[in-house]
């Protein structure tokens, strides 16, 4: 199998700097504006400790009261979630800050080919929903999300190259591309992924905004896995796949 640093070593770059960056490098929407305060209450801002006691910025999104959705590269030694945030320095009433008790990582996950980037997050305790903090519904198995479709993505991550994660959350419009805009990544794979983002565009998502949703027309069809730098397209784990496996985690816990 080879110890896991083996296998960070045989990364593709980007999903390797997603997993080492230190917080303050994590994080990333460009081309994008701010959010108006509260008005995606499914986002979930993940404060993550590694094994190595580093300290990790990811997205994800509230699906039940006491379930958050993100990517299993997210993962880390403990998980705090913080719902209905917008701005992430500043505490406000709408804050709920919610401990991760179980990590469900997909058992397929792969480091190395970044397939089945997806993980659900059981929290300690459910939610109150709120104006400001409520959840994404998620497709059904079979819905295939047909390209040249815009959709929304939003996150905490960095708004320029070189600079720190956005305290406040911004969102991008980004439209489904036809696989082979994503032939740049030998290990994309139709069935599992959806290539984001026009490359004539400036508009991407970056490191900070992994595990945030991919969302069209009010549904979360793609959670946020790797890119190329700050140039578009980026891979997101296609959602639809993996509701088998989501709604048997969900049942029994």
């Amino acid at each position: 199998m080879g110890s896991l640093s083996e296998k960070m070593h045989r990364l593709p770059l980007p999903l390797l700097f997603f997993l080492l960056c230190s917080r303050a490098e994590a994080g990333k929407i460009i081309g994008g504006t701010e959010c108006k305060p509260h008005s995606r209450p499914y986002m979930a801002h993940l404060e993550i400790v590694t094994s190595q006691n580093k300290l990790l910025s990811c997205g994800g999104f509230l699906i039940r009261r006491n379930f958050v959705l993100t990517a299993a590269h997210c993962t880390g030694r403990s998980i705090m979630v913080t719902l209905g945030a917008h701005n992430i320095t500043k505490k406000e009433d709408t804050w709920q800050k919610l401990e991760v008790v179980k990590q469900f990582p997909h058992p397929k996950f792969d480091y190395i080919f970044a397939h089945h980037d997806i993980m659900l997050l059981k929290l300690k305790e459910k939610a109150n929903l709120t104006l400001a903090v409520g959840t994404l519904p998620l497709p059904p198995h079979f819905s295939f999300v047909p390209p040249g479709r815009m959709c929304r993505v939003a996150g905490w991550g960095i708004t320029e190259v070189e600079k720190l994660g956005s305290k406040t959350l911004q969102e991008v419009k980004l439209r489904l591309m036809d696989p082979q805009a994503c032939k740049y990544f030998s290990t994309f794979d139709h069935k599992l992924q959806l290539c984001v983002g026009n490359p004539k565009k400036t508009k991407s998502v970056f490191k900070g905004d992994s595990g945030g949703p991919l969302v069209c027309a009010g549904v979360a069809q793609g959670i946020v896995s790797y890119g190329k730098n700050e140039e578009p397209p980026s891979v997101f784990t296609r959602i639809s796949h993996y509701r088998p496996w989501i709604n048997e985690v969900l049942k029994e816990n």
